[in-house]
């Protein structure tokens, strides 16, 4: 049951970073590899302003506008300095690996003795209570950690999907949909991407600052190919909602971070060595993306050979 509480609350906080993908990949239409760095940067971030003194929940903000000034300057790059947009962010992502360093002073910091904004949740609860669901046990902690996870990603869910039916949102969507139309009607695009990837990114490096404070260490490779994982839970989403629409794309992202984290568990439970956690997962990726088109292929072929039959 502890297998299964931690898979669900790691799932519902890197659904944070799945919903900055989403903004990037999908809605922007632009292909950051900022995640990798701005993750890290949320968490290393957070980390060194707690163990400095901070409220939990000041370093928590902190690290989410430094995520967004990182994903602000990718977007200045390719818009303003017309560098690939793929280039502009393996630029930013190689310079927040040192900055990272910078800011820590060291390549990880533990978090285990220091409050976090998960503390005072914790706290309802003695380090020993246990509840009793049907056949399993679980720590009441824990079960009080996934109840504040699940609903501050439900409300950060919700806010995103308001956001994006605004007249600043739509104009966002249409900006990543179609530059032509919306360059006709007087709209920045370079300002729309740029003030889109701050989103997205400040999504990212909330969900690092609160992954560092869940895990209790901050560590500076923990961005590596997170990216991948994020995609891999907006393909998952969206195959499972099979829609368009920006609040079923935003639902799926949820149902596509849990179930990926659950799968990742399974494996490792089953005997998977951690080591090759990172391959694995480019090919579940890899999996995702070709499967529906060989799908369609096949469907599209036995349609052809039933019309032909009939004939």
């Amino acid at each position: 049951m502890t297998l299964l509480i931690g898979s669900l609350t790691m799932g519902m906080i890197l659904a944070l970073l799945a919903f900055g993908v989403l903004i990037s990949f999908r809605i922007l239409a632009f292909r950051d590899l900022t995640v990798d760095g701005s993750i890290a940067l949320g968490g290393s971030v957070a980390a060194a302003l707690i163990v400095n003194g901070f409220s939990p929940l000041a370093a928590t903000a902190i690290a989410a506008v430094c995520g967004g000034i990182a994903g602000a300057i990718t977007g200045v790059l390719a818009t303003r300095f017309r560098i690939n947009g793929l280039l502009a962010g393996i630029l930013v992502m190689t310079a927040l690996y040192s900055v990272n360093l910078r800011v820590m002073g060291r390549s990880n910091i533990p978090l285990m003795n220091q409050k976090t904004v998960l503390s005072p949740i914790q706290a309802l609860a003695g380090v020993d209570d246990r509840l009793t669901l049907g056949l399993w046990t679980a720590q009441t902690q824990d079960l009080y950690t996934l109840i504040t996870i699940v609903l501050a990603t439900i409300a950060v869910a919700v806010t995103l999907t308001l956001y994006f039916r605004t007249q600043l949102g739509l104009a966002m969507r249409a900006a990543g949909d179609n530059i032509d139309m919306i360059r006709a009607l007087g709209v920045d695009v370079g300002w729309m991407t740029t003030l889109g990837l701050a989103l997205s990114n400040s999504l990212v490096a909330l969900a690092g600052a609160l992954l560092v404070q869940y895990q209790g260490f901050a560590d500076v490779q923990m961005g590596i190919g997170m990216v991948v994982w994020g995609f891999a839970s907006v393909i998952i989403g969206e195959s499972l909602v099979r829609g368009r629409n920006v609040g079923l794309l935003i639902g799926g992202a949820i149902m596509g971070s849990v179930l990926f984290r659950l799968l990742v568990a399974i494996a490792l439970r089953g005997g998977l060595n951690p080591n090759d956690l990172k391959l694995v997962t480019a090919l579940f990726v890899l999996g995702a993306l070709v499967l529906p088109d060989v799908m369609a292929r096949l469907k599209s072929r036995n349609v052809k050979s039933r019309n032909a039959a009939s004939r």
